[in-house]
């Protein structure tokens, strides 16, 4: 007589993901919620998208009204990680050379002053105020961890992460990021309006005149990171769940409400945030809940809406709901264990 062992424990196995492993995830995933938690109260559902992003080896783009916390997150998410940081301020005079860096003629002859893109955090606020030309210098950086300056090409540290923030409602002096340029973003963050007991436990943080932010130490070292970012590259995801993203991705292109569905590189974009989604759980494999759980922060930038579909009421929230009700969701397939 033989006994029924589920799938998805079986994969675990084969892959070889240790329980240690695991508990190195988990433990990274508490001490940051804690150590972001001193400064930002909240913020929780937009730490662990962030998180996933730094664990796929991706970048975010944090998108809300002005006042609700997206720099204070990006700030208290890099001052946690302990990893070389900096800091770009999007203005419209804002030069690619202020980013990338440039060369400077010293005693004769030149030499190469690297910009604050050479560090493992790099936060870019309000980038949609800078240039179209200042934006497309980040797209190098952000797909392939490299920089072509005069020449030459210069590797980025690793891990190397992009976290930039915009306001979607303000219009005057800026300029809206292309869709090459939100390709490369791995997730899209909301942070929306707290609860009125977060509101008031924001403005107490404050008394005295006190900086959130001094309250923050370092969790993790930049060895620990890439050995997390490795843990989540493990968590197996079968062959179902797989075909259940491509579903998702395909199901996209054929939407009535959209003029441009999703690309390739958004199946891999998903494939990526769902093992670490997963990893972040506590688990060594992929549920389809997960898959779910990270399609709207990954497709939503990804999707343009039919113009007339718009004035009609459209949007992509709806579009994406959609989709995930109408694509069959797998079911797991026990697998009969060996009789002893």
């Amino acid at each position: 007589m033989s006994t029924i062992e589920p799938l998805e424990t079986k994969a675990t196995a084969a892959a070889g993901l240790s329980v240690a492993d695991q508990a190195d995830v988990g433990r990274f995933w508490r001490d940051l919620r804690a150590s972001v938690g001193s400064a930002v109260v909240g913020g929780e559902p937009a730490l662990r998208l962030l998180a996933v992003a730094m664990l796929a080896d991706g970048h975010a783009l944090i998108e809300d009204v002005p006042g609700v916390g997206k720099t204070l997150l990006a700030r208290a998410f890099a001052r946690s990680l302990g990893l070389s940081f900096n800091r770009v301020q999007g203005t419209p005079d804002l030069l690619p050379t202020d980013v990338t860096g440039s060369s400077i003629l010293e005693a004769g002859r030149l030499r190469f002053v690297p910009g604050p893109v050479f560090a493992n955090v790099l936060l870019v606020d309000e980038i949609n105020r800078a240039t179209p030309r200042t934006q497309s210098a980040l797209l190098e950086a952000m797909q392939e961890r490299q920089v072509s300056i005069e020449g030459e090409t210069r590797p980025l540290p690793a891990p190397f992460l992009v976290v930039a923030t915009q306001n979607p409602v303000e219009l005057e002096g800026t300029f809206s990021l292309p869709e090459a340029q939100l390709d490369r973003f791995l997730v899209r963050v909301t942070m929306g309006y707290p609860e009125r007991e977060d509101e008031r436990l924001i403005a107490h943080r404050y008394r005295g005149g006190t900086e959130p932010l001094e309250r923050i130490e370092p969790i993790v070292d930049r060895d620990t990171l890439l050995a997390l970012q490795r843990t989540a590259s493990e968590i197996v995801v079968s062959e179902a769940v797989e075909g259940y993203m491509v579903d998702l991705v395909r199901a996209t292109r054929q939407h009535a409400d959209l003029r441009l569905g999703a690309s390739p590189r958004t199946s891999v974009a998903i494939f990526r945030s769902s093992q670490a989604w997963a990893a972040l759980a506590g688990r060594g494999f992929v549920l389809p809940d997960d898959v779910a759980a990270v399609v709207h922060p990954v497709m939503g930038h990804r999707l343009l809406l039919d113009v007339d579909r718009q004035l009609r009421g459209a949007t992509i929230e709806r579009v994406l709901t959609e989709v995930l009700g109408s694509v069959p969701v797998p079911v797991p397939v026990p697998v009969p264990k060996p009789e002893r």
